[in-house]
């Protein structure tokens, strides 16, 4: 076999991986779960684990980078009661170094993060808002 034929299936080979990688990566996105938080963890928060239970709500959250620091308003609902919420964040966001702040409101570095409940029929809509302090 020449070394000239040799180059060209080694071209494609790597052609038909490159294409075959590009395919599963159009695979995987069409098939995730629009709206579906990353790694359980709340849509714009990079630590803020969205809890059993809560379900994300698609397109609803909105992130802004400011001078002052940033902004991030992201919402979820369930069927859960708000007691059993605020149990779950109180406990998990003092693992993550939040502080408490007041009922419902926790602050950390020069930020203060907010839950508001809002009973919405059978399921409780939260609303989880992140500002600068």
């Amino acid at each position: 076999m020449s070394i000239r034929r040799q180059k060209k299936r080694g071209a494609t080979f790597w052609a038909v991986r490159s294409l075959a990688s590009v395919f599963a990566l159009v695979l995987l996105l069409a098939f995730a779960r629009p709206g579906a938080a990353a790694d359980g963890f709340v849509e714009g928060f990079a630590d803020l684990p969205l809890m059993p239970g809560l379900e994300q709500i698609p397109d609803a959250s909105l992130a802004f980078d400011a001078a002052s620091g940033r902004i991030v308003v992201a919402f979820a609902r369930g069927t859960l009661p708000a007691n059993q919420i605020r149990s779950f964040y109180a406990e998990t966001l003092g693992q993550l170094g939040w502080s408490a702040a007041g009922e419902d409101s926790f602050q950390r570095e020069g930020e203060r993060l907010t839950l508001d409940f809002t009973p919405d029929g059978e399921e409780m809509l939260v609303r989880f808002s992140l500002l600068p302090r």
